[in-house]
């Protein structure tokens, strides 16, 4: 019998490393909302976010894509980064108003990717500058953050974690414009983004 066909693969590294992921998220909220545990929570926050990239290198690099994990992958990156924000927000980490502008964007276009899946059976693919845009933001509100919430070198974070939110905040919408041409494209089936370029 031959081996099943790369992306049909499920039990695969990368995706466990995104299904650990996405467990974390109730531990690292848990954390923030909790003063006693706070700065804890807040490093966790940052860990799990900052290994987005850990997932999708080592499918690539061991040869363990999979149609799961290109859900999977970015699934885990909304969740955790909306998750996050939340807690954020309810411990007087980061305002409300920077949060949303985040979460709308991200639930929009998680909502529209997932119609486009379940009805086109396509997807689009992550763009660069979408993936440069999100370490720009984490960077921001893990900044925001610290510095919020008066620890050591709060006001160099401040002021660092609002120059790169101005600029992330940018990026991500204009990667949203970009993403909405692609979305179009797929959904008028113009474009096949199920399928890898490089086959």
């Amino acid at each position: 019998m031959s081996e099943p066909a790369e992306t049909d693969r499920v039990l695969t590294i990368p995706n466990l490393i995104s299904s650990l992921r996405i467990a974390l998220i109730p531990v690292f909220v848990a954390l923030i909302v909790e003063p006693d545990t706070r700065r804890a929570g807040l490093v966790l926050f940052v860990v799990v976010v900052a290994t987005d990239w850990v997932d999708g290198a080592l499918a690539r690099a061991t040869g363990q894509v999979s149609d799961l994990g290109k859900v999977l992958d970015p699934v885990a990156d909304r969740l955790a980064i909306a998750a996050g924000l939340i807690a954020l927000v309810v411990a007087d980490a980061f305002p409300l108003w920077a949060a949303l502008l985040i979460l709308v964007r991200d639930v929009t276009v998680l909502i529209a990717g997932l119609v486009l899946l379940s009805k086109r059976r396509a997807r689009i693919e992550v763009r660069h500058l979408g993936k440069v845009a999100t370490f720009s933001l984490m960077t921001a509100i893990a900044c925001i953050a610290w510095g919020s919430l008066g620890y050591p070198l709060a006001p160099a974070a401040l002021v660092c974690g609002w120059a790169v939110y101005a600029v992330g905040i940018v990026e991500y919408y204009v990667a949203t414009v970009l993403y909405v041409g692609d979305l179009r494209r797929a959904w008028r089936g113009t474009i096949d983004r199920s399928v890898d370029p490089s086959t």
